[in-house]
């Protein structure tokens, strides 16, 4: 213990019992990250030199689109991580130390190394130590180490290098006291515990960028160039056949703004927005938009075991009496020895269950909702036969034994270990018999207990006998008792992980548990629903200690199942899927998970079970805690991804079109078939909304029948540039050809007018050959997306009212069409539908 003098000069040495926060970037700085994308670049300097040239319209327009583009970039962003503010409040708010030998009550923060700290039930741990004093300590250290039990605690020193989770003898801060009492001395404060270990790690780990974020970043670039060497050629050619140079320049800016899809980065994430809310609707909460899209990518799960693959509850699932396995399910009351055992069983307990609010031990809860569920009330039974006298439990005796008066005679019911109570049993009582125990029987019990412990399952014995009067228990008392039974308990899997196992593997997944629970536990878990097949695929945290990162990376192909990890073990075994060229998704609830959850490409926290770190560190959090949810999210992104790409595949098939159209008349040495405004006019009011549109085109199942893609596949495949390329060369015959009969009157002016609407007509068309890489037409699919049916209409209206109203003429660069004119625009136009469908057609 420490005087307060002493107090003082420590905390002054090792500072106060606090995590230390890092600096985040200003909101000023987040925005101007927005514009350090290559594409953004290049319009920027395009606006700024069409600002020069006198086509402020051009530059303005240019200006306005990647401001909001930015906006929308920093509003998702500032959403910053509040990763060490939650494990800040993991703190406990107030700490009971021995200062000048007298008990104080302080803040936690002023907890120093050196400090002794009293525990009792109830108390949150403030720091890190080795315990001096222990009756009957138990610790929920799940946060920390995944383990869904809560630690007997005692004085024996731990083995060297044992994991957090078997260091008995130590207590750490952000645990929970769940029973007993206890004191301990200060080692470590603030940054230096367990769970500060944990706050540097989430500080030192990087967020992934999605395949969508690298695809993008990828094309742009590629784009880009293309684009403006393309333009560059252009402004050449109109130069040396002498043209005005600011004209052809400004031209050529024109088609540059045009050709560049810039509402793209805007359109993918209005796509993504609405992606949210319908994942919100399936319980989940897309903390980060990019994650919905990455969600599709994701070939490794790598789940935490406690409260995501399991229920988080302990669980009543055997009894053994009179020498039969029977399932909780079936337990039968009308049978002696089976009520018998389910009343001891709520006698020898020190839980409630007051209006369904449990409080006590997860194994003394799981005694009493067996009894519940049976219909037999705790409460109810305890008043019946009042508890008398006890010898509580303790972690050297391993038993509890509490006496009551039942029937006329005074019991002592004794609950314990299955070694220890079979040492001290000198009958066995089967039936309404009560016998001496035999060797044969001690062997059968033990060998019940062994096939239990196979199967992950915790097992406790109960045992009985009678004593003479109602007296204060002796530890003699424990002795020449009656065998009962044994029950079994285990935190059982979710009834839903079995399914959701089974098609994560269908759709190209492999699950993998990562937990800090026994290997035992998690791999009897990870059986029954589907992860593990043979025992080679089971692990401890141990093994993988002293391996190579290279080492590793060939390893984790082999394992499905970790036990007994570290948080540090648990970034490992995920970067090493990901050096292998893997997305991976975490899924956790723990502190313990957080930094895992950070480096993954997705981190998927558990929304009700989940503490506010693994929220905080998440990229999506899980409302209903259900792992069946995340392969609903899997299928949501899969979707979203090819509506993504649907829509690129619009603006640029279309874009395309345009380019040939303009290339063709350079060569041609024909007039230059659009004006300036044609193009940002087609850009801005004609091409987003159906490219919104396509992006919210109704899902379907049929992409969790495919593999996941490869995480380095660009967008701009093969297949996908001859699919942009015949579409586009399609849209851009048809766009010259409306040039050639408008142009064979004579009216250079009616032949521009008359190319500005078919294209511009064709491409509204187009949306409905990009709802799918396979033909739609006379399907029920050709109709099903009533926002794109909208936005072709609110297209077709305004190309229309350009055409047809005089007022506008001027603005547009545009003349007055006939009827046989206009109708000859929209023919053409409509041609594209057949014909690009007869195409895809003759692809599929």
């Amino acid at each position: 213990m420490l005087t307060s003098e002493q107090a003082k000069i420590n905390q002054e040495k090792y500072g106060y019992n606090e995590l230390a926060e890092g600096k985040r970037k200003s909101t000023v700085r987040i925005f101007l990250e927005q514009f350090e994308d290559f594409l953004v670049i290049i319009l920027i300097i395009a606006a700024i030199v069409s600002g020069f040239l006198g086509d402020a319209e051009s530059a303005v327009v240019i200006f306005v689109v990647i401001t909001i583009n930015a906006i929308l970039g920093t509003v998702q962003t500032v959403k910053a991580e509040q990763s060490l503010k939650s494990l800040k409040q993991l703190s406990a708010p107030e700490a009971k130390v021995i200062r000048d030998g007298v008990m104080v009550q302080i803040p936690s923060r002023e907890v120093t190394v050196g400090d002794e700290v009293i525990l009792e039930a109830g108390d949150r741990v403030p720091a890190d130590g080795r315990l001096l004093d222990v009756a009957s300590l138990k610790a929920d250290e799940s946060a920390l180490t995944g383990e869904s039990l809560s630690v007997e605690k005692s004085l024996e020193e731990a083995p060297a290098g044992a994991a957090l989770g078997d260091q008995t003898n130590r207590v750490f801060s952000g645990s929970f006291v769940t029973y007993g009492r206890g004191t301990f001395e200060v080692t470590s404060i603030g940054m230096d515990t367990e769970v500060g270990r944990i706050a540097r790690l989430l500080k030192t780990t990087s967020e992934k960028k999605t395949p969508l974020q690298m695809n993008l970043d990828d094309f742009g670039k590629k784009l880009s160039i293309i684009i403006l060497v393309f333009c560059g050629i252009l402004f050449a050619v109109n130069v040396v056949r002498g043209g005005s140079a600011a004209d052809a320049f400004l031209f050529a800016v024109a088609l540059a703004v045009a050709a560049i899809p810039e509402a793209l980065s805007s359109i993918v994430t209005i796509v993504l927005s609405f992606g949210t809310q319908k994942m919100a609707k399936e319980h989940a909460i897309i903390r980060k938009l990019q994650a919905v899209e990455g969600l599709g990518s994701v070939s490794v799960i790598c789940s935490d075991k406690t409260g995501t693959l399991t229920q988080n509850k302990m669980t009543v699932e055997d009894y053994y009496v009179d020498g039969r396995r029977i399932p909780a399910k079936d337990i039968d009351l009308s049978a002696c020895n089976e009520e018998k055992l389910l009343i001891f069983s709520m006698l020898c307990n020190d839980s409630v269950n007051a209006d369904g609010q449990e409080i006590g031990d997860p194994t003394e809860t799981a005694l009493i909702n067996v009894g519940s569920r049976l219909g037999t009330d705790a409460s109810e039974i305890r008043k019946m036969y009042p508890r008398q006298s006890e010898i509580p439990f303790d972690s050297d005796r391993k038993l509890m034994s509490t006496q009551h008066r039942i029937d006329g005679a005074e019991i002592i019911v004794v609950k314990g270990a299955v070694d220890v109570l079979l040492g001290r049993m000198s009958s066995i009582r089967t039936g309404e018999t009560v016998r001496d125990i035999t060797e044969d029987d001690r062997l059968e019990i033990e060998r019940q207990n062994m096939e239990f412990s196979r199967d992950g399952l915790r097992v406790l014995a109960f045992a009985y006998k009678e004593i003479e009067g109602a007296r204060a228990l002796t530890l003699e008392d424990e002795d020449g008792l009656i065998f009962l039974g044994l029950i079994s308990m285990m935190d059982p899997p979710r009834e839903e992980s079995k399914a959701a196992v089974s098609e994560c593997k269908a759709a190209g997944i492999k699950p993998v548990m990562i937990t800090g629970d026994h290997k035992v536990t998690a791999a009897a878990i990870a059986r029954k629903i589907g992860i593990l097949r043979d025992d080679s695929e089971a692990c401890e945290g141990a093994v993988i200690e002293d391996m190579s990162d290279e080492e590793l990376q060939d390893f984790v192909e082999k394992i499905s199942v970790y036990a007994r990890v570290s948080p540090e073990h648990k970034i490992r075994i995920v970067r090493a899927w990901q050096e292998k060229g893997n997305i991976v998704a975490m899924t956790g609830d723990g502190v313990n998970d957080a930094p895992a959850l950070k480096q993954a490409d997705i981190g998927v926290a558990m929304g009700i079970t989940g503490s506010e770190v693994s929220k905080d560190a998440a990229s999506m959090v899980l409302t209903d805690d259900n792992f069946a949810t995340i392969i609903k999210a899997v299928e949501n992104g899969r979707n979203i991804y090819q509506n993504i790409k649907n829509s690129i595949q619009f603006l640029l098939s279309g874009n395309f079109g345009a380019i040939l159209a303009v290339l063709y008349s350079s060569v041609a040495g024909l007039p230059v078939p659009f004006a300036p405004v044609h193009l940002l006019f087609i850009n801005l009011l004609t091409d987003s909304l159906p490219a919104i549109a396509l992006g919210l085109e109704p899902h379907t199942q049929n992409v969790m029948q495919e593999k996941p893609r490869p995480m380095d596949e660009s967008i701009l495949t093969g297949k996908y540039l001859l699919s942009i390329g015949t579409e586009g060369l399609c849209i851009g015959i048809m766009t010259m050809a409306a040039f050639y009969i408008g142009y064979v009157s004579g009216d250079s002016v009616l032949a521009s007018t008359m190319a500005f609407g078919t294209l511009c007509t064709g491409r509204l068309v187009h949306g409905f050959n990009c709802k799918s890489k396979r033909p739609v037409l006379f399907t029920n699919r050709f109709f099903n997306n009533i926002y794109l049916i909208g936005a072709f209409a609110i297209g077709l209206l305004l190309i229309t009212g350009v055409l047809t109203i005089p007022g506008l003429h001027g603005i547009f660069k545009v003349v007055t069409l006939n009827l046989g004119q206009l109708l000859t625009v929209y023919g053409l136009a409509l041609l594209n539908l057949p014909v690009i469908q007869l195409m895809k057609k003759i692809r599929s």
